[in-house]
């Protein structure tokens, strides 16, 4: 039995990391693009801001920055009933250029969730010339070769809409242990190659940086169509992948980057809020954060199990031992490696089954909200 469970560890996390390995090499790295044409579509970035006082001067600020010809690029950002001081910082920063402007958000219609609301008031006052349409979070930071950069992608690949996954920038604890766990979870489970396929009915993309084409987003309704999502940005782009058009993630890390949460509890509430819409529903929301839980304890306690027998002289122990240490020296090597991705101290790789059991934590409050029916986030509540 031991040397079962021992051998069946080893090749679970094998084929688990070969698999994460396979999907990383299905998301494309965006190269900067230095020198943009002067013949280049006109865009209008659109920045949905609540209660972002801390990070839409810097966002504004590296927008204005772009090396993107200044008379076709225009940018907007909407204020949604900010209760800090959103409107006063990210009107001084516009108020530098001609280029920015603020407007503040009508009050939230029934029905609406209110990124959406904002994104559509954005898109209905852009430039009536705009060819596209850029949708980026108010915490993102931006290189300022970023649009020029997305641009040529989703030229050169006639794409219709293009979304790009951020560099991210990981503070805090919290932070550190759950995030990295939650993105290799992604990559355990997600099939790019299939989803990114343009026959599949399926779709992946970040509302962090989505590139869009403006005809193709008013065609199928923009974010009006998806009023009262939570994952507005997975569902507009279903939305335009099942109305023919091209949509594709890609890996932005040189380009843009972000800090999405900045603690326990903005972690704790950002993640739960979607986490079961990202996982597939409740039942594979469930079952996903069963298995993470044990698994990655799994690689901490059987080898701990096969030292003990092994050392108390029970035949076969010292055999199951050593696979059982090639699983759990590969998982945690995987862990550490990833740390170092992530530029964060090495150690946080060692403390991997407590990210995963924190995950299966906020998965389990994830199902309590959506069984309650109702979510909240930035102090609105949600049906």
């Amino acid at each position: 039995m031991e040397l079962a469970l021992s051998v069946g560890l080893l090749a679970v996390v094998f084929w688990l990391i070969f698999r994460a390995a396979a999907q990383r090499n299905q998301l494309p790295i965006v190269e900067p693009v230095s020198s943009p044409s002067s013949n280049v579509p006109r865009v209008t970035i659109i920045v949905p801001a609540r209660n972002e006082q801390l990070n839409i001067g810097p966002c504004i600020g590296a927008l204005l920055d772009q090396n993107y010809p200044k008379e076709h690029l225009t940018i907007i950002a909407v204020d949604d009933h900010s209760t800090d001081s959103t409107y006063a910082v990210a009107s001084s920063i516009a108020g530098r250029s001609s280029q920015a402007k603020v407007v503040q958000s009508p009050a939230l219609p029934p029905h609406w969730v209110g990124k959406s609301h904002a994104c559509w008031i954005g898109s209905s006052i852009s430039r009536t010339e705009d060819e596209w349409l850029c949708f980026i979070d108010a915490d993102v930071e931006a290189e300022p070769e970023l649009v020029a950069s997305a641009m040529h992608v989703a030229l050169s690949q006639q794409l219709d809409l293009l979304s790009l996954t951020p560099r991210l920038r990981l503070g805090s604890v919290a932070e550190r242990l759950v995030i990295p766990c939650g993105l290799y979870l992604m990559g355990f489970c997600q099939n790019l190659a299939l989803v990114q396929s343009q026959g599949s009915d399926m779709v992946t993309a970040t509302g962090q940086f989505m590139l869009v084409r403006k005809r193709v987003y008013e065609s199928v309704g923009g974010h009006a169509a998806v009023r009262d999502a939570i994952c507005e940005d997975v569902q507009l782009a279903l939305l335009i992948k099942r109305a023919g058009g091209r949509v594709i993630l890609q890996d932005g890390k040189f380009l843009l980057s972000a800090r999405m949460y900045t603690g326990w509890s903005s972690l704790w509430t950002g993640i739960s809020k979607n986490l079961v819409d990202m996982l597939g529903g409740e039942r594979a929301t469930l079952i996903t954060a069963a298995i993470a839980f044990a698994l990655s304890w799994a690689c901490v306690l059987i080898p701990a199990l096969d030292a003990a027998s092994c050392a108390r002289g029970i035949p076969g122990s010292c055999i199951a031992l050593i696979p059982a240490l090639m699983g759990s020296l590969a998982a945690f090597g995987f862990h550490v490696a990833g740390s170092l991705y992530f530029q964060i101290p090495f150690w946080y790789g060692l403390l991997f089954p407590f990210g995963y059991s924190i995950g299966a934590c906020i998965a389990i409050e994830s199902l309590r909200r959506r069984r309650r029916r109702r979510i909240v986030w930035k102090g609105r509540t949600y049906p």
